[in-house]
């Protein structure tokens, strides 16, 4: 199993941490939703919990609930800016289809 970061989302997830003032690292995970059947969730992880699997890479850890890994493993967290607009990024290797609007995919 991995979870890989970019030098650029672990400098954003460093940041957002920093400014926060705590947290163990970056919640990733997804739950079912819209019409192609997951959507990622991202948050800030305060305390680890039995089965969560951690990774890390430039000093930031992500931390994913077992139940999720299947649907993450392999996946390459980014965060880009393209003109005003900023965001993660995920290239995931177990993503089969997306809907149009990008808020969903199928696995």
């Amino acid at each position: 199993m991995s979870v890989s970061l970019t030098e650029s989302a672990a400098r954003q997830i460093k940041k957002q941490l920093e400014k926060r003032g705590k947290g163990l690292g970056l919640k990733l995970g997804v739950k079912q939703s819209g019409c192609s059947g997951y959507a990622y969730t991202i948050d800030y992880a305060d305390t680890l919990n039995e089965g969560d699997a951690v990774f890390e890479n430039f000093a930031v850890k992500v931390i994913v609930a077992a139940n999720d890994l299947e649907f993450v493993d392999g996946i390459e967290l980014d965060y880009r800016r393209e003109g005003i607009n900023e965001a993660f990024q995920f290239n995931n290797p177990n993503v089969k289809g997306t809907c149009g609007c990008g808020e969903s995919f199928s696995v």
